[in-house]
């Protein structure tokens, strides 16, 4: 199995676009799984149409109270770091909202006046287009967990074949649970000062986690060089320059794909897949 995860700095940079059509190109050659981590904003279904499944919940243990065991100690309120229970006027308050799961309250509670109950965040989603096979996930408005959902979509890999990874823009928790142990991962960017600073960003995160990295350069040609000049001082590689068109950007609006809008663009991302495979020697 070969994980090849998508990130960048920042939004906008077409990420899901070299995404997609990575997984596109793919797909004809072998097994290809689609996981989109971006669940605060998935989109991937928009360019790849699949024919989605039934949806299963994503949650989290959050604590509630059994009133006539406790005895308002207040030991959950101080071994919670997010603040997600108080103890006033000696009732115990909890704030589902706050709370990340980790449990700590209910173990140390000294009465064991605390359970646990299933706090839904999210969903993840399978479908299928043709031999691509597609998982996406979808944060619950108004959570704030984001992480848990991207690891149920990881836990999703088949290990088998390639799968692509959808990551959120940013260098946040979320990003980290996408990209943490995959085999390479593509930063992509745009010539721009806000490209080359958010690149920086992101490729400290990879460096940090020890994932192997290079860079696709969208909308080539239309900023400065500043950014290839980055890639040559930090030794990453720069893989595909993406150039600016006013026919390519068409084709992005339209939610279509350039690997079969444009026939000669599933060649450019088979030999950016087939280079990957050889960096990390697969």
């Amino acid at each position: 199995m070969l994980q090849i995860a998508v990130a960048s700095g920042k939004g906008g940079t077409g990420k899901t676009t070299v995404a997609t059509n990575l997984a596109l190109a793919l797909a004809g050659e072998g097994p290809v799984q689609f996981l989109d981590c971006d669940v605060e904003e998935p989109n991937a279904h928009l360019f790849l149409h699949p024919a989605l499944g039934e949806e299963e919940a994503v949650t989290i243990p959050v604590p509630a109270v059994e009133e006539g065991q406790c005895t308002a100690c207040g030991r959950c309120a101080e071994v919670c770091a997010f603040n997600a229970i108080a103890v006033l006027a000696g009732h115990v308050l909890t704030f589902p909202e706050l709370c990340h799961g980790c449990g700590g309250c209910t173990l140390l509670c000294p009465e064991g006046a605390l359970r646990e109950e299933k706090r839904k965040i999210g969903i993840v989603q399978g479908g299928q287009r043709g031999e691509l096979v597609f998982v996406q996930g979808k944060l619950e408005i108004g959570a704030a967990l984001a992480p848990p959902v991207v690891e149920a979509v990881r836990a999703k890999e088949q290990g088998m074949g390639t799968v692509i990874i959808d990551a959120a823009p940013g260098t946040s928790c979320p990003v980290v649970a996408a990209i943490r142990d995959v085999d390479f991962c593509l930063l992509v960017t745009e010539p721009t000062p806000f490209g080359l600073h958010d690149l920086d960003l992101a490729a400290r995160l990879v460096a940090e986690l020890g994932v192997p990295a290079g860079v696709i350069l969208n909308r080539a040609g239309e900023g400065d060089e500043l950014v290839e000049e980055y890639c040559q001082r930090q030794g990453l590689p720069l893989l595909l320059k993406i150039p600016f068109s006013r026919n390519l950007a068409a084709i992005y609006a339209q939610g279509k794909v350039l690997v079969e809008e444009l026939p000669q663009w599933r060649e450019v991302f088979l030999n950016l897949g087939r280079e990957i495979g050889r960096r990390v020697g697969r």
